[in-house]
């Protein structure tokens, strides 16, 4: 639920009703898209006079805030989703589901670095092989795990071409050697960083030559790029999804919005 603080300003001051020009300005949203964010529930509906116009408060402010960060993290569908679910969620449940982006994060990071080290470990493969122990090998099940995808993703991926498991025992079970969970680690990374199967399917392709090589290299540190500024977004937004999280009363009584607030 959502705390409504109407002793303060966004500066600290006593509470001053705001305009949404004024939300617009401490949030740098335009205005038009603070009325949209307003309607599709990513912030509580503002006050409204008897004449229509709108008056917030800075829980407004830090609700928006709070999405602008989460939206750099996970995406604005995503984080629209997550907003309005906070809205009602209890502290531990809120608390609890912003933690959950932090480790998917994590381990979006973990993955491209292994995805890194499997290409630097086939880059070299010509000039020192590396002999390849029975433990190394995994199941589709435990391969899935480990990427975070589906046994069904995988079983697709071997369909286009992309990861060629070994097939043993009678009942032609799939088992993943060293050069097949590599090769799997680098499709991973290079369909979470959005690329298409045909173009994964050609970068695989070109791995043993240089240039592709190192092509996949640039992509692997695009990614890694990208999830160090998805994070550090989460991490500015911190205050703000924190105020709104442990908001815990429902909105107060808030006085009425005079002329000089705008529709």
């Amino acid at each position: 639920m959502w705390g409504w603080p109407v002793e303060e300003d966004v500066s600290g001051s006593r509470h001053v009703p705001l305009r949404t020009a004024d939300v617009a300005r401490e949030s740098g949203y335009s205005v038009q898209q603070v009325r949209d964010l307003e309607r599709s529930g990513v912030i509580p509906p503002a006050a409204r006079s008897s004449n229509g116009y709108r008056s917030y408060t800075s829980a407004h402010v830090r609700a928006l805030r709070a999405y602008r960060g989460l939206a750099g993290a996970v995406g604005p569908v995503s984080a629209r989703k997550m907003l309005t679910e906070l809205r009602t969620a209890t502290v531990e449940t809120a608390a609890a589901a912003i933690s959950g982006v932090h480790v998917r994060l994590a381990r979006e990071r973990d993955e491209a670095l292994r995805a890194r080290r499997a290409l630097h470990a086939i880059r070299s493969e010509k000039d020192t092989p590396e002999p390849e122990q029975e433990s190394d090998a995994m199941t589709i099940t435990q391969l899935a795990a480990a990427l975070g995808v589906r046994p069904s993703t995988l079983r697709f991926w071997e369909l286009e071409g992309l990861v060629a498991p070994e097939r043993v025992t009678a009942l032609r079970a799939r088992r993943y050697g060293l050069p097949a969970i590599r090769a799997a680690r680098i499709v991973a990374a290079l369909r979470g960083s959005g690329h298409g199967i045909p173009a994964v399917r050609d970068i695989m392709a070109s791995l043993h030559r240089l240039d592709g090589a190192e092509e996949t290299e640039r992509i692997l540190r695009r990614r890694l790029d990208l999830i160090a500024a998805r994070t550090v977004a989460l991490l500015r937004a911190g205050a703000d999804l924190a105020a709104v999280v442990t908001s815990a009363q429902g909105p107060a009584d808030l006085p009425p919005a005079t002329d000089r607030h705008e529709c």
